[in-house]
């Protein structure tokens, strides 16, 4: 049960964010003839464990300053009294650490500026919600989440496998960077209210319900349009444009005034729209 409530604890729902930059930055590996087994692996471990460390940093910071006590999003271990402050604390920090440590073989794999890198993006998963004046509550998850889940893990990932960087590999990464923002959406969407009542001003409360409704969908639409713009890049990279059927149930479900626990559905199948681009679009800038 315990570990049931650490998997809870974990978000799966937001993994997708993670596997998505890895499984595209390796496409492009491939596509060079420089795909590396080893860097790809140590990069998914990494990527997951910032994904993962970010989601309990966030259920700790949150949890001990309120903000979650009235959430119908998905478990909440602080909130919910089901795991101390300080064992959710450990675990993000533990979390940290195990990207830390694969990021640190990375760099002594690589190249030694990935420490710097890795460093950084730390310290985005730990002060999104956490520290004095947390990101996250001043509007700009949504810039931190396409930097670090899109540009950074993108780029990262082909450059630890090919040894240098391109434009081109930056062009692949928006549309990366704009999936993982369209889950940040949804997530906030759905905490409008509380996150009203807590004083957290995401972007979705700046913006209003209506407009953040449409920013999701302005997002998928520009995704979509990236994808397609990387044929001057990638000849079959527009495969992931199959992608697209994956994004009609998610869209139509916040632009129908889901709202609630209704918006959990939203947030998971936006993360499976997100695996069907990984898989289209990778094997697209494979090819």
């Amino acid at each position: 049960m315990s570990f049931g409530l650490w998997i809870a604890g974990a978000r799966p729902r937001t993994l997708p964010a993670a596997v998505v930059p890895v499984a595209v930055g390796s496409g492009v590996a491939v596509s060079a003839g420089s795909f590396r087994p080893l860097e790809a692996l140590l990069a998914l471990g990494v990527s997951l464990s910032l994904q993962i460390g970010s989601n309990y940093s966030n259920d700790y910071s949150d949890g001990v300053r309120g903000t979650d006590e009235k959430r119908s999003g998905p478990l909440r271990l602080v909130a919910s009294g089901l795991k101390s402050p300080k064992a959710v604390k450990m675990a993000a920090v533990g979390s940290f650490a195990l990207a830390g440590v694969l990021g640190l073989v990375l760099a002594v794999l690589t190249s030694y500026w990935l420490i710097i890198v890795g460093a950084l993006a730390i310290l985005a998963g730990w002060l999104y919600t956490g520290g004095p004046k947390p990101y996250g509550y001043y509007g700009y998850g949504e810039l931190f989440v396409f930097i670090f889940f899109g540009l950074v893990a993108v780029v990262g990932t082909a450059y630890v496998q090919i040894g240098r960087m391109d434009l081109s590999e930056f062009i692949v990464a928006i549309p990366v960077g704009i999936s993982s923002v369209c889950l940040l959406v949804v997530n906030n969407l759905r905490d409008i209210p509380s996150d009203s009542k807590a004083g957290k001003k995401t972007l979705a409360v700046r913006i209003g319900d209506l407009a953040t409704r449409r920013l999701y969908f302005m997002l998928v639409v520009l995704m979509f349009l990236f994808v397609a713009g990387s044929w001057a890049y990638f000849r079959f990279g527009p495969l992931g444009l199959i992608a697209i059927p994956f994004s009609i149930r998610p869209l139509k479900t916040v632009l129908k005034g889901a709202s609630g626990k209704d918006l959990i559905s939203a947030l998971s199948l936006t993360g499976k729209m997100q695996l069907a681009l990984a898989l289209f679009f990778s094997v697209g800038i494979a090819l």
